[in-house]
């Protein structure tokens, strides 16, 4: 099946062919005829299944054959993400797939000038992409009118609700006309999820792509035994010894970002965090320097778990397991995306085998240890159910230094942080 089957425009097929797509994704093929026909929709896809392009092609079509009745330029679709990056790159999805269409938008979240925000908004748009929080704020300075919007997307619904944004969407909502066509996106359907699909869908097509809490299939996991103190070591190691150019490492805590950063910088490695306390201008320069290969590591915190979208990124790392084991999955769906192939690496102490064999029992499956010679844990990590010691790994490590000088003691910490820092 081609894109040319599925009832786009020409604009619409000219702006898919400028971007070297031919054929639609999975999600594509299922989801963009559905929404063409006026349907609401209940999606569950997975990261790097296209899932972006597969609401943003029909939405560009449907405002752009229908008339505006309504005079003006009123919002008339509303699409609300969790994060601040999120809302970057769907904003730029949009104005990339609708180039050749006269349709305007704009893009809201916090960390940004109010002003300009505003300016834009009085000059009139038809799509609106936004965070709730920052969304609200506007709401409440009557800076923003949504009772003329004809659809509604929840892109990566879960991950809202998870950062406590049930109620912020619900007020949102309820700002909207009852008569509208809503799509929601969500990688997970928890029994929250279904709640709020049953109050806001009506009749939903639904369409599932993943299994529920399912990994990528052509990402492949290792995880490496190692102590606390060494971790820092190892990973400098496994960067040096791969030649990794573009590897995307996630700590529990801001503080370990930055402080990670700093030593790998230390260490001749070019580094850069990313997390929920940093500018949303220090954010954008530190991901556009990384998918760009200014530095060679990103480092950051579970806010860069979902909506990243980076083209081939063949590395993530596990610095610390994540402790809710479903966050593991939206770490690594960072890797492996559309058909590409990535690996997905834990370095993993003694105090997390729990959180380790929570991931598997969510996973369903035992992932691979491999030692690292000369980075032996001190305390025996039970290597059950694989016992893998050697010196060789699907990356072919050789063997590293023995236990010796530069290690450094890393402190386990679980996450926090209010929503609105991350939006």
């Amino acid at each position: 099946m081609s894109f040319n089957t599925l009832g786009l425009s020409a604009a619409l097929l000219r702006a898919v062919s400028d971007q070297g797509y031919s054929e639609p994704t999975p999600i594509q093929r299922q989801a963009i005829p559905v929404i063409l026909n006026g349907r609401d929709i209940m999606a569950g896809a997975q990261t790097g299944t296209g899932k972006t392009a597969g609401f943003t092609l029909p939405l560009l079509q449907l405002l752009s054959t229908s008339v505006n009745k309504n005079g003006g330029r009123p919002i008339r679709a509303l699409i609300l993400v969790p994060t601040r990056e999120l809302a970057a790159q769907v904003q730029e999805n949009v104005r990339t797939y609708g180039k050749h269409l006269p349709l305007r938008s704009t893009v809201i979240y916090g960390g940004m000038n109010f002003k300009p925000q505003v300016d834009r908004l009085r000059k009139g748009v038809d799509i609106l992409v936004a965070t709730p929080g920052r969304l609200l704020d506007h709401a409440g300075q009557g800076t923003v009118n949504l009772s003329k919007v004809e659809i509604l997307i929840l892109d990566e619904a879960d991950r809202m609700l998870d950062m406590g944004f049930i109620r912020d969407i619900r007020r949102i909502i309820s700002q909207l006309p009852a008569h509208r066509q809503t799509l929601m996106f969500s990688a997970t359907f928890s029994d929250e999820i279904k709640r709020l699909a049953g109050d806001i869908l009506k009749s939903p097509e639904t369409i599932q792509i993943a299994r529920h809490n399912t990994a990528a299939e052509n990402v492949s996991h290792v995880i490496h035994p190692v102590d606390h103190s060494r971790k820092r070591e190892l990973l400098t190691y496994l960067i040096e010894s791969g030649n990794w150019q573009q590897v995307l490492v996630f700590t529990s805590k801001k503080h370990g970002a930055n402080r990670l950063a700093q030593q790998l910088n230390k260490s001749g490695i070019t580094a850069t965090a990313i997390h929920g306390d940093k500018s949303q201008s220090q954010r954008t320069k530190a991901l556009a320097d990384f998918k760009r290969n200014k530095v060679q590591v990103l480092v950051g915190t579970n806010v860069a778990a979902r909506g990243l979208d980076i083209d081939q990124l063949p590395h993530v790392v596990n610095y610390e397991l994540p402790d809710v084991p479903e966050d593991y999955i939206h770490r690594i769906g960072r890797t492996g995306r559309a058909g590409n192939e990535g690996e997905a690496v834990s370095l993993v102490a003694a105090s997390e085998m729990g959180l380790l064999k929570d991931i598997e029992r969510l996973l369903q499956r035992n992932l691979p240890r491999i030692i690292v010679p000369g980075y032996e844990p001190d305390t025996r990590i039970q290597m059950l159910p694989q016992q893998n010691k050697g010196n060789k790994s699907r990356g072919g490590y050789k063997s590293g230094p023995r236990r010796g000088s530069n290690t450094c003691s890393h402190k386990r910490n679980g996450s926090a942080g209010h929503p609105r820092a991350y939006q």
